[in-house]
This record gives C-alpha cells, structure tokens and sequence, in this order.
C-alpha cells in the first residue's frame, strides 16, 4: 500500500506546483492587461494563449464583466485555490491514511 501512498503523495505535490504556477500565469496576465502590451510580444502571446481558453470557459457560464472590469481572472484564482485546498489536501491526507 506505500507504493499507491507514494503515488498519491507524488500526484498530490505536482497538482499542487501546476496549480500555484497557473495562478501566477493568471496573476501576471491580469497585471499585463491594464497596460497596452504588445499584442505580437512572445510573452503576452504566450499568456494569452495558457489563460484565455480558462477565461472563455468562465464567460461563457458567468457574466464577469461589471464596470468595465473583467472579474474572470479573480474566479479563475478562487477556482484555483479551492482545488489546492480541497482537492490536493485531500490527496495528501488520503496518501498518508495508506502508508
């Protein structure tokens, strides 16, 4: 059982290391987006590309304009947060509860 306790425990550290990495990804592309980037800039390009299809899915279920402020950057960061404290949390301590 400590090899599925590891496995676990592994999966658990990587979801939780993609995740804190995409909420920066959506952090700075917030940030990047109050100022007029470079719409050809390699970096901008790329941040557009990793967040958009996350912010269309949001839209396309929740109106996140309001005042001119798109607030689907700020759902994407609370979706994100409550997979990293209940669903890796919850793999962690299912890994411990089998080793």
């Amino acid at each position: 059982m400590f090899i599925l306790a590891n496995l676990l425990e592994a999966v658990a550290k990587i979801l939780d290391t993609a995740l804190f990495l995409y909420m920066w990804v959506v952090i700075i592309s917030a940030l990047i987006s109050w100022v007029n980037p470079d719409p050809y800039n390699p970096i901008v390009r790329f941040l557009r590309n990793v967040t958009e299809p996350v912010y269309r899915l949001i839209r396309r279920y929740i109106p996140t304009v309001f005042g001119g402020i798109d607030l689907a950057p700020l759902i994407v960061i609370f979706i994100i947060m409550f997979l990293r404290y209940f669903v890796v949390q919850s793999l962690y301590e299912l890994a411990h509860k089998l080793s």
